[in-house]
């Protein structure tokens, strides 16, 4: 299982602002915008996906803790996955300060949920990263577009069990494409 958080705001956060200018002008001010990370109310999910399912999407309003992490995504989510995989299970987090807890690691090992090494600082090649962009792109293509916390929310939840199952098995299916390519460029920008 592939899992990862992502955030999702009212206001766009994508971070990718085109601008053509001349030669000579990256800092004057008609060239230059300020921002706001994460600008506006949003919601934090998790989720997780594996060849031929996907876990329910979980949508929190506040930040992911150790405490959350366990109670929540373990117990919750993980756990039923594990139970109805058996033995072959093998489960993917990042580095993230909450998924590292002394109480994840030792609720982990309680389950017998192993989990896949994913060294610090390594090329972020999870498959879920593509999901999120998939969803965001749903989120954005809706007509109307969510314009409060609960529309958002309800919005969020609709497109993540929208998305073809398909698609979704092609990105986990692409990993040994997608760690060759990253070797052989030396871990830098791997293009697929």
């Amino acid at each position: 299982m592939f899992s990862d958080e992502s955030r999702f705001s009212l206001q766009s956060d994508s971070r990718r602002t085109f601008i053509w200018r001349a030669p000579g002008t990256r800092y004057h001010q008609e060239n230059t915008i300020e921002r706001h990370r994460y600008g506006g109310a949003g919601w934090l999910v998790w989720g997780g996906i594996i060849l031929g399912s996907r876990t329910d999407l979980h949508v929190q309003s506040v930040t992911m803790t150790g405490h959350i992490y366990r109670d929540v995504i373990l117990e919750q989510h993980v756990r039923l996955f594990r139970g109805a995989m058996g033995a072959e299970f093998l489960f993917m987090d990042d580095n993230a300060r909450p998924h590292r807890a002394n109480i994840v690691d030792e609720c982990l090992q309680s389950e017998d949920i192993t989990r896949m090494d994913w060294p610090a600082y390594s090329p972020d090649l999870n498959p879920i990263e593509n999901v999120w962009d998939m969803l965001g792109r749903r989120i954005a293509a809706r007509q109307p577009p969510p314009t409060c916390l609960p529309e958002l929310r309800r919005a969020l939840l609709d497109e993540w069990c929208n998305i073809p199952q398909d698609q979704i098995d092609n990105l986990i299916l692409s990993m040994p494409r997608r760690c060759k390519a990253c070797i052989a460029l030396f871990g830098r920008h791997t293009p697929y």
